[in-house]
């Protein structure tokens, strides 16, 4: 009974001084993460180095992401088209097809080396993905053949 007591002493106490100083509820801070990627990619073609979706638990599609180019690449250029994807087995959805966003590097043919850029990912709910993406451009043999 007496820690009772002195807990409500301490929440009246704490009520009194603390309502001059007390502030709406501020909303939560969206996340941001940064993710780092590499890619392999031949001059003058295009490769993929991103695909952007959102599926719903019930297995269809949320909106799709915004997404911001926030540095470009040195030398080459990149592209975000619309699609369709389809998956199978992905979450606890047996097979989907829904709207996606899909990013493409490409390089011009005269360059070769590493060229960086970063993506900014905004997703519905605040969530932000920073990526940081190198693609790695070699000439016509220069990929590991699988």
């Amino acid at each position: 009974m007496r820690v009772i007591l002195q807990a409500c002493a301490a929440i009246l106490i704490c009520g009194c001084f603390g309502a001059a100083a007390a502030q709406a509820p501020q909303p939560p801070v969206p996340s941001e993460t940064t993710v780092e990627r590499q890619y392999r990619a031949l001059a003058n073609r295009d490769t993929q180095i991103g695909i952007y979706l959102n599926v719903l638990p019930d297995c269809t599609s949320g909106p799709l992401p915004t997404i911001r180019l926030v540095s470009p690449p040195t030398a080459g250029k990149v592209v975000v088209k619309s699609a369709k994807a389809k998956a199978t087995n992905y979450k606890a959805c047996l097979a989907l097809e829904v709207p996606a966003y899909v990013a493409f590097y490409k390089a011009p043919p005269e360059f070769l080396g590493d060229d960086v850029l970063t993506i900014e990912v905004k997703y519905q709910g605040g969530r932000t993905e920073i990526q940081k993406i190198t693609v790695k451009v070699s000439g016509p043999g220069g990929q590991q053949k699988i």
